[in-house]
């Protein structure tokens, strides 16, 4: 199957090609009937109007001869079916077979990739472009519509689904304990729960203080029966107090006991956790359950959709933190870009490296595509094509032809001339 090729008309690029091929032909045409009239003139001369003559003729030939040349790339001269003419639409398909090795082998070769994005020094003048705030603005704005339309489209059941059949058996599968316990020494090592265990301390002695009714009422429920209530009732307001007072010194004493011996406890269940058997059955256990809770997806989805809906009013305030540090980090990183050489270099590798492997793997298609949208091409419509768009260049071999041609033809006239 074919497909017809739409040539434009009217005020367009073509239109103008096609007006110039018109004026550039007629130019041509014009030499030759020049030619022909001249021969005809002084034809039976001899001396200066014999040159004359011998030019024009010569002239002729020259004309006709290229302007077969010309016309039968496109078509049958006079429209007789001579052989080897009308080239272009009779072997479209071998142009475009050879156009397409053309390009594979003079544009998608690694070397000449790399050389040309070398020159085109991609990362500094993409560093110079992003330190303007403003265009780094636009990145933004850009990135962030295009964020907000993939959290849009992004269903919850799909995720649940993702995370149901995916995600969730997997982590089942894998072994928890060496993931703990390498974490947990790392923040033990960087003293990084300090700040947990002093919120800890903090919600703990706030709800001591606030909730009394509610921790001597647990106390008094273990208490001995044979006691009077008023004992009871003395003891456990002393163990209230007590907690307070234990709590308030553990929260201002950065080496409390306490501290020292909870760190000590992590540390060894860090350790428990990388070498002993017993516990890493315990820790998978505990994972386990978890994953399999019912209300462990439910809390997740809601976590996921408070995320989710923090991420989209964030991203829609144009004037908010979030745009704004982004916009910020943009235009620092221009500014690295501009001036560090080695991450210079680094980006540019990266970008060479990125499309030197898209060639390798996706040039074969890409150049098949010259080769196929040739083929589907009707013959004449596109010999009409490519005439529009080279032909009026062509134009200049008849008029050389014809110019060359008749000063040959004088130089002949010459040289026989004197032999004679």
């Amino acid at each position: 199957m074919t497909i017809p090729m739409v040539i434009p008309d009217g005020a367009s690029p073509d239109a103008v090609r096609r007006r110039r091929l018109r004026q550039m032909k007629s130019v041509a045409f014009g030499l030759l009937v020049l030619a022909a009239v001249v021969y005809v003139v002084t034809r039976d001369h001899h001396g200066f109007l014999g040159y004359v003559n011998a030019g024009a003729e010569a002239a002729m030939v020259g004309a006709m001869a290229d302007w077969f040349a010309v016309t039968a790339l496109f078509r049958h001269p006079l429209g007789l079916p001579i052989p080897h003419t009308a080239l272009i639409p009779r072997k479209k398909d071998e142009f475009g077979k050879s156009l397409e090795d053309f390009v594979s082998e003079n544009f998608l070769q690694e070397e000449i990739i790399r050389e040309r994005l070398s020159a085109a020094r991609i990362a500094e003048r993409g560093g110079e472009w992003l330190a303007d705030p403003t265009h780094a603005a636009k990145v933004v704005a850009e990135g962030s519509s295009l964020i907000t339309l993939g959290l849009n489209r992004l269903r919850d059941s799909d995720v649940e689904a993702v995370v149901a059949d995916v995600l969730l058996p997997r982590l089942i599968n894998e072994p928890i304990s060496p993931i703990a316990g390498n974490l947990l020494a790392e923040v033990l090592q960087d003293d990084a729960h300090h700040g947990l265990v002093d919120l800890a301390l903090e919600e703990g002695h706030h709800w001591l203080v606030h909730n009394q009714d509610t921790f001597t009422a647990v106390l008094g429920e273990r208490a001995p029966k044979w006691a009077p209530d008023r004992l009871n009732e003395i003891v456990t307001e002393r163990i209230h107090l007590e907690a307070i007072r234990w709590l308030a010194d553990i929260r201002a004493d950065p080496q409390h006991r306490a501290r020292q011996a909870l760190d000590s406890l992590l540390t060894q269940l860090a350790q428990d956790l990388l070498t002993r058997p017993e516990t890493q059955a315990r820790a998978e256990r505990l994972k386990t359950r978890l994953l399999e809770h019912p209300q462990f997806m439910a809390s997740g989805m809601a976590l996921f959709d408070a995320v989710k809906q923090a991420l989209l009013d964030a991203l829609a305030d144009d004037q908010g933190p979030l745009r704004a540090r982004a916009t910020a980090e943009l235009v620092r990183f221009g500014t690295r870009l501009q001036t560090e050489a080695r991450l210079q270099q680094r980006v540019d590798t990266w970008a060479a490296d990125a499309v030197v492997f898209g060639v390798r793997r996706y040039g074969g298609e890409l150049t098949a595509v010259i080769t196929h949208t040739i083929a589907r091409w009707d013959g004449e419509e596109a010999a009409a094509r490519i005439e529009l768009q080279v032909g009026r260049d062509l134009q200049f071999i008849r008029i050389n032809g014809t110019i060359v041609g008749g000063l040959v033809g004088v130089a002949i006239h010459a040289i026989s001339t004197v032999l004679g």
